[in-house]
């Protein structure tokens, strides 16, 4: 089996509502779609969002990397060798693991359509039945949240993403409302995407913050400030996340040696994809540490390749994939039992995409052939 040809959509996924986190705000959601077909005929997608504050990379860089760089090398090649495959991609370009993501979820939704398996059975078969649903609760008025978290509620969801990381007062408050509001046997997890900088800012939330009962704070200082969260580990007791300090085997490594988080969130679009993630989940199994399947909010084609790596290792004890459920339109069907997940056992990724949605949210797209 050989890459007869590679399709790249630029596309913008549209919004239900803006998506606000501590560093931008989202009022729709740039996607790159790459589309790789065999020379039998068979189709694989792979999808790339990327995130200039996380990895470097852009909407439109990544588009380029993957016309003039990344899909050329491709052509020819068996996309079942996903080892060499990376290999040539990290030979070529250092970094970029978003675009790389594209070409690597796309040979894997192709091989399990080659086999006919689906994808979590090319990564050691299915270990878990189920996920449930953690809803996201952009940042917002302490009001508001706490309305959105009482309603979410009553949709049954029994767990929340908080979005905060602007001012630690104004944080705090929005953490007690939300708390307040749901009650003690809801779970909260606080996601600050970096925005209280630094130890002596988290430690002072914390403090104020010890009795809400959080399940775990997530990346409270910048990315790369290892040391800031071994602070922040040893003089608090909510159990604490590594989200964008965490992009590939050396962040991981450091992780472990300074024991920096008791728990990561591994992202296909830091890491470079399917297979970069199961051994960055090796690599936490070993050290004992829990991890997490979280998204830069992808298409149901990025959010299906997450899952796929998630229910089929041990290590994945909670998942963030809520892509789909935001958009006002998507590419693909990625089917949600709210508020549970559950995979189909169709073979690839197990999701059909509509060409003619796609064709519609395309902004720019180019086919790569010999």
């Amino acid at each position: 089996m050989k890459i007869k040809e590679v399709d790249i959509y630029a596309i913008r996924l549209p919004l239900i509502e803006p998506f606000i986190i501590s560093y931008h705000t989202y009022e729709d959601m740039p996607s790159i779609i790459v589309k790789i077909t065999t020379e039998d005929g068979l189709v694989g997608y792979g999808e790339a969002v990327a995130d200039e504050h996380v990895t470097g990379e852009t909407w439109e860089s990544t588009y380029a990397m993957l016309k003039n760089t990344l899909a050329p090398l491709l052509i020819g090649k068996n996309p079942m060798e996903f080892e060499r495959l990376h290999e040539i991609m990290d030979k070529a370009v250092y970094q970029a693991p978003a675009a790389k993501a594209a070409i690597d979820i796309a040979c894997y939704d192709v091989v399990g359509k080659k086999l006919d398996v689906p994808v979590y059975q090319l990564l050691g078969g299915r270990y878990h039945e189920k996920f449930p649903i953690t809803h996201v609760l952009s940042i917002g008025t302490p009001e508001k949240m706490a309305e959105e978290a009482e309603k979410r509620i009553k949709e049954g969801y029994s767990s929340f993403k908080m979005k905060v990381g602007t001012e630690v007062q104004d944080d705090v408050k929005r953490i007690q409302a939300v708390r307040a509001k749901v009650g003690e046997n809801i779970a909260i997890r606080v996601d600050v995407n970096q925005g209280w900088k630094n130890s002596a800012n988290t430690i002072i939330a914390m403090r104020q913050l010890e009795h809400t009962g959080l399940d775990w704070l997530e990346q409270p200082v910048v990315a790369d400030d290892f040391n800031g969260m071994v602070e922040v580990k040893e003089k608090t007791s909510t159990p604490l996340m590594m989200d964008e300090g965490l992009r590939g085997f050396r962040d991981m490594r450091e992780l472990i040696e300074k024991k920096a988080a008791h728990k990561v969130n591994i992202k296909l679009m830091k890491c470079g994809g399917i297979y970069p993630a199961m051994k960055l989940a090796h690599m936490a199994e070993m050290a004992g540490i829990e991890c997490q399947i979280g998204s830069m909010v992808e298409s149901s084609i990025g959010s299906a390749a997450g899952f796929h790596v998630a229910f089929s290792k041990k290590a994945f004890t909670s998942v963030e994939l809520t892509g789909p459920l935001k958009f006002s339109k998507d590419v693909g069907n990625l089917h949600y039992d709210v508020p549970f997940i559950k995979l189909n056992e169709r073979s690839g990724l197990g999701v059909d995409v509509d060409e003619t949605i796609l064709q519609e949210l395309t902004e720019f797209s180019t086919k790569v052939t010999k």
